[in-house]
């Protein structure tokens, strides 16, 4: 998966994206699991396997790196959601195994949703990252309003469901399900948030 960003990594060769690349994907893995403020640089080197040049040639600051991590976290949960078994995010079965394949993997949101827990954490203490957080999420729900768009478009819902709001709806109940999930070491708050969503969301199918 190639990260965002770039801009800064069109003059990289094959060998210093794929550094670039295993220095983000450390640092990911090391945040989400101590966050932002625990995560030191020699943490990231040993991890990733490069020098103290390597990482400061690819990110001269923290600030660089964890906008990287952001981005890269944001792609990961793009992908995630373009899953061939998943389509478009066009129909109400393709939802339901949206959902589905969260719940039944609920052990990999132990420490909360990867994009959601980082971005939680950044936009408190580092304001200059709101419009990173913000842009992860458009990326997001952008999925969800062209898939439900499309069902109300050929009529599966009514014209009165609103796509952006129902979007919102969706990543609201998975990013606080995730919360609740973490915190009770327990899949439940997770289903019923995004089976509830879901059940809202299906009260608009048009009649038959």
């Amino acid at each position: 998966m190639t990260t965002t960003g770039q801009a800064s990594t069109r003059k990289l060769t094959a060998k210093g994206l794929a550094t670039r690349e295993r220095i983000v994907r450390a640092a990911a893995e090391l945040i989400y699991e101590h966050g932002v403020q625990n995560t030191n640089n020699e943490q990231i080197r040993e991890a990733a396997g490069v020098s103290g040049s390597q990482l400061t040639r690819h990110f001269p600051t923290k600030e660089s790196l964890v906008r990287a991590v952001l981005a890269w976290q944001a792609d990961s949960i793009v992908a995630r959601h373009q899953a061939p078994e998943l389509g478009e995010l066009d129909s109400f079965a393709a939802l339901r195994r949206w959902a589905d394949s969260y719940i039944a993997s609920q052990h990999m949101l132990r420490g909360g949703c990867t994009f959601g827990s980082l971005a939680a954490e950044v936009v408190k203490t580092e304001p200059s990252h709101r419009d990173a957080v913000a842009d992860g999420f458009e990326r997001w729900q952008a999925l969800f309003r062209r898939g439900l768009g499309r069902m109300r478009e050929r009529g599966e819902l009514r014209p009165e469901a609103d796509p952006a709001a129902l979007a919102h709806l969706l990543t609201a109940a998975f990013q606080g399900g995730a919360l609740l999930d973490q915190a009770a070491e327990d899949s439940t708050p997770l289903r019923d948030a995004l089976y509830g969503a879901l059940d809202y969301i299906e009260s608009f199918a048009a009649a038959r």
